[in-house]
């Protein structure tokens, strides 16, 4: 018992914390950070602000908490995608793509009020150090199996790749995207032809 009591507790924690951390998330972007405060905080998520303060101690922390966690989600999946089964041609490719995806949708859920608040401090540093990490990792398995240009460092590399896939954010459309991806591929030097090769090895 004692242990189902508390993963209930924990489980409503969570919840709990969960509905702060969107409602807080929905209100600033509707009327900016700034202009956002515990009480409203408090109201939207359905609680009381001494409830609140039990969680948090000001909006700011609310708002980094939210982004602090879905760029997680992002990096898990990355992550994901790189050591997933498959060729590793075609587990590059699924990085970029969904990287350059990520970018595409977060400057459309994002105000430039509200990232400008959360995107700084070391955590974003580390989460930047991470996806570079992973992209590089990627890249250089790719190397060694003779998929991409090797005249350029996989570190270098995966930074080109992460400042090029940015431009996602500006696109129009997912047609704007694909067509940024192959750019990109074409500048590693990954030809279709030999991703091509290697799926049909793989298959």
């Amino acid at each position: 018992m004692p242990k189902l009591w508390d993963e209930s507790i924990d489980g409503h924690r969570r919840a709990v914390r969960q509905a702060i951390t969107e409602a807080a998330w929905q209100l600033a972007e509707e009327r900016g950070p700034l202009a956002l405060t515990m009480s409203h905080v408090a109201n939207a998520a359905g609680i009381g602000r001494a409830t609140l303060y039990k969680y948090f101690t000001d909006v700011e922390s609310i708002l980094l908490a939210h982004h602090a966690q879905h760029v997680e989600g992002h990096l898990q999946t990355i992550e994901g995608l790189r050591t997933g089964p498959g060729a590793v041609g075609t587990r590059l490719v699924a990085v970029i793509r969904a990287y350059a995806t990520i970018c595409f949708h977060r400057k459309r859920h994002s105000s430039t009020d509200v990232s400008a608040l959360v995107h700084r401090g070391s955590e974003v540093a580390d989460a930047e150090r991470r996806l570079r990490s992973e992209f590089a990792a990627v890249i250089e398995e790719a190397a060694a199996d003779g998929l991409v240009r090797t005249d350029v460092s996989p570190e270098e590399l995966a930074a080109y790749c992460l400042h090029a896939l940015s431009a996602a954010g500006q696109a129009a459309d997912l047609d704007h995207v694909g067509r940024l991806v192959h750019v990109v591929l074409d500048g590693l030097g990954l030809s279709s032809t030999a991703l091509e090769r290697e799926d049909g090895a793989g298959a």
